[in-house]
């Protein structure tokens, strides 16, 4: 039954979602791109503005802008395309449960969902808002922001695994 719901194979289907998300991509950055004045002149500014910087308290170089504080265009489109590509992934999980995808496709969705709101967050709290966090300097915001989106990489894939484990194999579909 799962292999025709709808009249489709569960093939196609999932070749059906995957155009949308590739299409939406694209839609969600060239709108992105329309409404941000100068973007893609500000995100050539952010790359030409990196240097190797020490990261503080650990007496490395890494690769970092040299100036952060003065890409928040860049930092805010970022957020934008995260938050609006989140909402997206909800409604790819609503497709998916319509299409009867496999559990890992819909724990990996739920994981998408977790990283890009999360990503988003971050973006918007150590990069755009600077009163929060108004002790640390901009290369350490910088910094630390990665961090997060390291340890988000990891509760995605946290998340994924707790789904695919919880969730009995007899009841999959």
């Amino acid at each position: 039954m799962n292999e025709n719901f709808g009249g489709y194979s569960h093939k196609y289907r999932e070749g059906l979602i995957s155009a949308i998300s590739a299409g939406f991509f694209f839609v969600l950055v060239g709108a992105i791109f329309m409404t941000t004045p100068n973007l893609f002149d500000r995100i050539i500014d952010f790359f030409s503005d990196f240097e190797l910087v020490p990261v503080p308290n650990l007496g490395i170089r890494l690769p970092a802008p040299e100036f952060p504080w003065v890409h928040l265009v860049v930092y805010r489109a970022v957020a934008q395309f995260f938050f609006v590509w989140g909402l997206f992934q909800m409604v790819i999980l609503a497709l998916r449960f319509v299409a009867r995808s496999p559990l890992s496709k819909k724990a990996e969705t739920v994981g998408n969902l977790v990283f890009c709101f999360g990503a988003g967050l971050l973006t918007r709290a150590f990069l755009i808002e600077t009163t929060r966090w108004a002790f640390l300097t901009a290369t350490t915001r910088w910094f630390a922001f990665w961090s997060g989106i390291i340890m988000l990489i990891g509760v995605s894939l946290i998340i994924r695994a707790i789904i695919l484990a919880a969730v009995p194999t007899r009841y999959v579909t």
